[in-house]
């Protein structure tokens, strides 16, 4: 039967550039790691977010139709034209049930915009944190090729990609 022999290198000749691209791809990879942490805690705010802004719009969308039961009461009783104390009660109260409820719907309007804005700017700031991750991805996959294929190239254009990446996830975080 015949031997198979298997060549390992010994450890005095090991590739000292595979290591350094080793730590190269570790360090690309917690960055890959941070910036994809930080993407998905944006998305998530900003589903929040959103959340709160349909809130507002459904309080301001029952407030609306109370306004405007109001003015449908008020329009009824000044239609059957009969004048009296019940009569005048009930006007003066649809009438400040109108201030009341036109008050708390400008409001409610006010607040869904002002939560659809904050939104859309944590949205955008997510999709940044996305697109630096994707460039972290890319860093790390070309970074490793190095192994397969011992040419420096994978590893170069793989930091250019990971700087990139770095660069557009910091922007991100600052705004």
């Amino acid at each position: 039967m015949a031997e198979l022999e298997i060549h390992t290198e010994p450890e005095s000749q090991a590739d000292p550039r595979g290591q350094r691209v080793g730590i190269l791809a570790a360090v690309l990879a917690v960055a890959l790691a941070i910036a994809t942490i930080a993407s998905h805690r944006a998305h998530t705010a900003g589903v929040i977010l959103r959340t709160e802004a349909n809130d507002h719009w459904a309080f301001y969308q029952s407030q609306r139709i109370k306004l405007h039961n109001a003015e449908l009461g008020e329009e009824l009783i000044s239609a059957l034209g009969s004048k009296n104390e019940g009569t005048d009660h009930a006007l003066e109260r649809f009438r400040s049930e109108k201030a009341h409820y036109e008050g708390e719907s400008n409001i409610a309007r006010e607040e869904a915009r002002k939560k659809v804005k904050e939104g859309d700017a944590v949205e955008e700031r997510a999709l940044r944190y996305d697109f630096g991750e994707g460039l972290l991805e890319i860093a790390l996959v070309l970074t490793s090729l190095y192994f397969i294929s011992r040419k420096m190239l994978f590893p170069i254009i793989g930091v250019i990609a990971g700087v990139a990446g770095l660069v557009i996830a910091f922007t991100s975080a600052v705004s």
